[in-house]
C-alpha cells in the first residue's frame, strides 16, 4: 500500500525519501504519552512555539502571544507558559500537545491512542476538544487505538487491523 496526501505518494515501498519541510508541517502527531514527548527542559511556551519559529509562522506575533492563543485553543490559560511539563496533570499535558500539534497549521493529525493513558472523565473532554478543533481547523485525523468505542465516536470510517493486515 501507499499512503498519499493530495494525491501524492508520500510512503510506499518503493518511495522511501524523507519527508519535505512543507510536508511535516502539514502532517502532525499526538502521541500517547504526553510526558515522554514534551522536552521537560523547555518550557511550554518554547514548546509551542519552536516549530512556528523553524517554519516561519509567527506572522509577526511575538512567541508569548502566538503560545498564548494556541493554549486558548484547548482551554488552557496564559499562566501556563512559562511552566514546564512536569508540573501538569495528564490531561493539561494531552492539551498541550495538542495545542503543539496545531501550531504549524496541519491538515492531517496522527492521533496515537490519544486517549488511553487518561481518566475517563478527562478522555471525554479530550475527545470532544479534537472534534470541536476537527470542525473550525478543518483538520483530517487518523485515530489509533484500541477502545473502539472512543473511535466509533470520533470516526467517519473504522478499519481493523489485524496481524498487520486491514
Amino acid at each position: 500500500g501507499a499512503v498519499k496526501l493530495d494525491g501524492k505518494i508520500l510512503f510506499s515501498p518503493q518511495n522511501k525519501k524523507p519527508l519535505s519541510k512543507d510536508q511535516r508541517r502539514r502532517i502532525q502527531m499526538i502521541f500517547q504519552d504526553p510526558m515522554a514527548s514534551l522536552n521537560p527542559r523547555l518550557t511550554i511556551c518554547d514548546l509551542l512555539t519552536e516549530g512556528m519559529v523553524e517554519h516561519g509562522l509567527l506572522s509577526g506575533e511575538t512567541r508569548e502571544a502566538a503560545a498564548t492563543r494556541l493554549l486558548a485553543e484547548v482551554g488552557m490559560n496564559a499562566d501556563a507558559l512559562w511552566k514546564y511539563p512536569f508540573e501538569f496533570s495528564g490531561g493539561q499535558r494531552q492539551r498541550i500537545c495538542i495545542a503543539r500539534a496545531l501550531s504549524l497549521r496541519p491538515d492531517w493529525v496522527v492521533c496515537d491512542e490519544v486517549v488511553s493513558a487518561l481518566d475517563v472523565s478527562v478522555q471525554a473532554q479530550v475527545i470532544n476538544l479534537l472534534m470541536d478543533l476537527r470542525k473550525k481547523h478543518g483538520l483530517s485525523y487518523l485515530m489509533i487505538g484500541h477502545d473502539l468505542s472512543v473511535l466509533r465516536h470520533v470516526s467517519h470510517r473504522i478499519a481493523v487491523m489485524y496481524l498487520g493486515h486491514l
